[in-house]
């Protein structure tokens, strides 16, 4: 489960070891491993072991902006044990070091989702991984079934997971879904399993230089995963928004839900002038929601990007996805209470405006049925509905339609193990925001408690990914290039902190 505001939704994903030989007809030769070997500023193209790589430029969606890298074709069978089956073509690309030569250890970029693209989310990744440039190369791989790696779109205008209500309905569109992407891939080949040893695949081609992986939200379960499996190949972890292995994609996110918002409106109702302006701003989202149920409100308003007009029914099923991931951070959580108190007094337009934002940030999230490979193949059958969540605001919603897709989804090979906690001496930085709403604290203490080399930073009044917050970017460099979490000085984490809830669309009280 994702970038910024909405692209970070978490979820959760797999591992096991038969790729990169069948891939590639054996191992590579140990004389074209990279060695950090300069690459000309001016330079139009370079090797590094067994891949030629070529000046490009990666597109930014909804800009005209690109961002200048290095571009690999590679190639993967989408089943091994097909050599004759089909191929797939991964989207590959290197951030170059600012260093003449670069460290010989490369930096892997994990991104969330399941679904997110990594070459497409580094534009909001960039300023955060920006120290680590100072030695080391960033490679950006596309998983199997995302971006530019053979994608598994579906097109329609809900996700099969959380924004449509009726299981007939979700079981329909999963179907319609599948039926659009079968002529491309078998879905049974696009789980977290899979694209782990498409990354060790790449590692080998590249001469099996060692990792540093940073993983964001899903693209943790990601490393924990590789990490499992290859421990040779990775010299350091970064776990921002962590997954932990033995959780279950969707099992806690209505708990979960529940404890951030009420810490989040905690803070308002403990700040006189919030209180005075909104009361409980948890009792009024709780009224608001039966209002919605009762009557959904047709409502026109600005789009808040292009300024046309629009219209939406505004429900009790839409208001439950916005709240949801405008806890993600605290920037948009801020809105929450003033939102919600104007919705209460009839005015609609401020929910209505930022549905539409998320609806147009999550767009390409929701059509990409990778997540469904991953959720029907790694956790659907561990989920149960929990009695002690249907109060809660998401209830048992998530869990009813993951059951809903997966009756229909094919399922892949979820290997022994895979929900086994993290054991390793691996060093490793756990970064957690205090009120992430999906993966809290308390999962980076869970993982923690395997990595005797690691240690958990806590970003106070945070959300979801907090990897580019304040002095952050700053310890995860030094904690790469040092290998030594404990001797960060990380006192500079603390002084971040809650932005206060907006009294009006001017800002917070002064």
């Amino acid at each position: 489960m994702k970038k910024r505001t909405a692209l970070r939704l978490v979820v959760v994903a797999g591992a096991l070891a038969w790729f990169a030989f069948v891939a590639f007809g054996g191992k590579p030769d140990p004389d074209s491993a990279a060695q950090g070997a300069p690459i000309p500023a001016d330079a139009q193209a370079f090797t590094l072991g067994k891949l030629d790589f070529h000046a490009c430029e990666l597109p930014q969606k909804r800009s005209g902006a690109t961002t200048r890298a290095w571009c690999a074709p590679f190639s993967i069978l989408e089943d091994p044990a097909h050599p004759s089956g089909r191929r797939l073509n991964l989207r590959l690309a290197l951030i170059k070091s600012d260093a003449p030569a670069a460290d010989r250890d490369i930096v892997v970029y994990l991104a969330g989702g399941p679904g997110q693209s990594a070459v497409d989310s580094w534009p909001q990744m960039a300023a955060a991984l920006s120290p680590l440039r100072k030695h080391h190369h960033i490679l950006l791989l596309d998983q199997r079934g995302t971006g530019g790696s053979n994608p598994l779109t579906c097109r329609g205008e809900d996700s099969m997971l959380g924004r449509v209500p009726d299981p007939e309905k979700i079981r329909e569109r999963t179907r319609e879904c599948l039926h659009e992407i079968e002529a491309v891939g078998d879905p049974r080949f696009y789980t977290t399993t899979a694209a782990v040893h498409d990354l060790e695949a790449v590692r080998q081609a590249l001469g099996a230089p060692p990792f540093d992986l940073v993983g964001v939200s899903y693209g943790t379960r990601v490393a924990q995963q590789y990490l499992m499996h290859y421990p040779g190949a990775v010299r350091s972890v970064v776990l921002d928004s962590v997954a932990p292995n033995p959780v279950a994609f969707g099992e806690d996110f209505a708990r979960n839900l529940e404890s951030a918002l009420k810490a989040q409106f905690s803070a308002c109702t403990h700040t006189p002038a919030c209180a005075k302006a909104f009361g409980d701003p948890y009792a009024s989202l709780v009224e608001l929601r039966e209002r919605l149920r009762a009557k959904p409100e047709e409502v026109d308003y600005r789009d808040p990007v292009t300024f046309a007009p629009r219209h939406l029914t505004l429900d009790d099923v839409a208001l439950r996805g916005l709240v949801r991931l405008f806890a993600y951070e605290p920037e948009a959580a801020a809105l929450l209470p003033l939102s919600i108190s104007e919705g209460l007094k009839g005015n609609f337009a401020p929910l209505a405006g930022q549905e539409k934002l998320l609806a147009g940030e999550l767009a390409d999230l929701a059509e990409n049925a990778m997540q469904l490979s991953v959720v029907c193949s790694e956790d659907a059958d561990l989920l149960a509905p929990r009695p002690q969540d249907a109060g809660t605001l998401l209830g048992n919603s998530l869990i009813d339609s993951i059951e809903a897709a997966c009756e229909v989804w094919p399922h892949g090979t979820r290997p022994a193990g895979f929900h086994a906690a993290l054991q390793s001496r691996t060093p490793a930085l756990i970064l957690e925001g205090e009120l992430d709403p999906v993966t809290p604290p308390a999962y980076g203490s869970e993982v923690l408690k395997g990595l005797p080399n690691g240690r958990l930073l806590v970003a106070k009044g945070q959300g979801h990914n907090v990897i580019g917050r304040g002095c952050i970017p700053r310890l995860v460099a030094e904690f790469v290039d040092k290998l030594d979490p404990l001797t960060l000085d990380a006192k500079c984490v603390d002084d971040l902190g809650p932005i206060p809830a907006l009294l009006d669309f001017n800002g917070a009280s002064p």
